[in-house]
């Protein structure tokens, strides 16, 4: 195969999105390098979400219809039901990169999945904490353990999303909100399987990636990161964890 399979995993929120677009503003040549890998998915479309662009939106039966054993990988996510064409995969990577910016459960998946053993991948996770951060608040003297605030974190990034995407929250919106923010830690668990870890504090609802034109503060960190792995250079901004980080 020609390409690589180029894999952006991280809490929902965390900041891939903006990154992705970032790539589309500053870096257009790379941005045209990366086929976007579209999965299905059950639940309903966002504000400007577009069938076939972000995902292939269809029904829970549609998607539970699929033949794992011949084609599909089935899993579940967060509540969603989500499913990815190996031979539409097989078919992008032999004309060139695959980019898949999405949450951790596909993102490991797609490194230790069997049928893509042969696959050449470059992965990263963006996580809303460093590894520093996570090491100090492991032995501050809190009462609020390190699941709780990153709950916390994560709920309040989500709420600012959607607060900007709809102007009226329903139970529902809140209630999906609470799904994703308490899923955080357990996914921040998993970033000691990627490559590369981009700290990250400017999530999806950070006006450091847009408000002012270039990217500043982390956003504009986590973009340089992307570039300089993409172009298999070494950056400054990016950790490594272990798996025991987490305890």
């Amino acid at each position: 195969m020609k390409g690589r399979l180029i894999i952006l995993s991280g809490p929902s929120c965390v900041g891939k999105s903006p990154l992705d677009r970032a790539l589309a503003k500053f870096y257009p040549e790379i941005k045209e390098n990366l086929q976007p890998l579209v999965l299905y998915n059950d639940r309903q479309p966002r504000p400007g979400e577009r069938d076939g662009i972000d995902y292939h939106f269809r029904s829970r039966e549609q998607i539970k219809s699929l033949k794992p054993e011949s084609q599909f990988i089935i899993l579940e996510v967060r509540g969603d039901l989500q499913a990815l064409d190996l031979q539409e995969l097989s078919s992008q990577l032999d004309s060139g990169h695959v980019f898949f910016e999405g949450n951790p459960f596909v993102g490991s998946m797609l490194l230790s999945h069997q049928s893509l053993s042969h696959v050449k991948k470059m992965s990263m996770f963006m996580s809303p904490v460093s590894m520093e951060e996570i090491q100090f608040l492991q032995n501050a003297r809190t009462s609020m353990s390190l699941h709780e605030l990153i709950t916390d974190i994560m709920r309040r990034k989500l709420l600012r999303r959607t607060r900007k995407q709809k102007s009226e929250l329903s139970i529902k919106d809140l209630e999906n909100i609470e799904k994703r923010a308490g899923s955080a830690y357990n996914e921040l668990k998993m970033a000691h399987l990627f490559e590369f870890v981009l700290p990250n504090h400017d999530g999806e609802d950070s006006e450091n990636w847009d408000s002012f034109f270039y990217p500043l503060g982390d956003a504009r960190k986590s973009l340089l990161a992307f570039v300089d792995l993409y172009n298999k250079r070494k950056s400054e901004y990016v950790e490594k964890w272990k798996e025991d980080l987490l305890k």
